[in-house]
């Protein structure tokens, strides 16, 4: 028996008293959009799930190939009718067993979704603030750049922000550097050099980062760089945004008493619309 919200009941009635991905963190996750009834970005999400799977040491079964995935999510988008344009999360947990130290590394998965109204990408703010949020900080290492069920960080850090009046915060690391935004990486527009914070930094190894790098390489005159941003950096800026894949790119347009043109990521924004739609 548990006690669960002051009642007393069988714990067999609540899933999450044996799940390790509440109890401790012991869960990776992948948030993908569904656009025309086609997961974008499938092998590179694929692959980075593998990747922080194999990192946490989980057991990988063997039928958890890229089709099998790829089946998954699109299964559970049908039968919720939200196919054409959606969004979908599969969370990857450590099965039950053990307090800190596993009893197995075998693992189960749940995955859910929810429709999107808008198929492809678009600014959905045309103001935009932020902020640094600067009571905790991310580690350099390894962990910080795969998506773990442990985002207390971006949690209190959207409560900051939402108590402040902004529209999302940007982290910083240890060594005080900005590493991204609490719901996506963040890029830095300055004269003809496009800049993001490189990985070993800390920052997530995000999807959309990897796409706009790919994309920005292509614009003739622009210099794309991953090198550290300071926060000093920022008042320099001609431009920032913040990138994620189900909301795409978002223009950054005030810093503190900064404001910020939206140019690049425009030009970036149509050029990415051409690509899914070409796809």
């Amino acid at each position: 028996m548990i006690n669960f919200n002051g009642s007393i009941v069988s714990q067999d009635t609540n899933v999450l008293t044996h799940n390790r991905a509440f109890l401790y963190g012991d869960g990776v996750f992948e948030t993908v959009k569904i656009f025309n009834n086609k997961i974008l970005f499938l092998e590179d999400h694929y692959f980075r799930l593998m990747a922080s799977m194999r990192v946490v040491r989980m057991e990988i079964p063997m039928n958890f190939t890229m089709e099998y995935f790829e089946q998954q999510i699109l299964l559970t988008s049908s039968e919720n009718n939200f196919g054409n344009s959606s969004r979908a999360r599969i969370t990857v947990y450590r099965n039950d067993g053990g307090y800190y130290l596993p009893q197995n590394n075998t693992v189960s998965f749940i995955i859910h979704t929810s429709v999107l109204e808008n198929r492809l990408y678009f600014i959905e703010k045309e103001h935009y603030e932020v902020d640094l949020y600067k009571d905790f900080y991310i580690t350099k290492q390894l962990l910080s750049s795969i998506k773990t069920t442990n985002k207390i960080i971006n949690i209190t850090g959207s409560i900051f922000a939402d108590e402040n009046s902004l529209d999302n915060c940007l982290l910083l690391n240890d060594s005080k550097n900005v590493v991204e935004a609490l719901q996506g990486n963040v890029f830095m527009v300055l004269g003809n050099k496009l800049i993001t914070p490189p990985i070993s930094e800390g920052c997530l190894n995000g999807i959309m980062r990897k796409q706009i790098l790919v994309l920005a390489k292509k614009i003739e005159g622009l210099e794309v760089l991953e090198e550290i941003i300071s926060p000093f950096d920022l008042q320099k800026a001609d431009e920032l945004f913040v990138t994620n894949v189900i909301k795409g790119i978002q223009p950054i347009t005030k810093y503190r008493k900064k404001s910020f043109v939206i140019n690049r990521a425009t030009q970036l924004l149509g050029k990415l619309n051409e690509m899914i739609s070409a796809s």
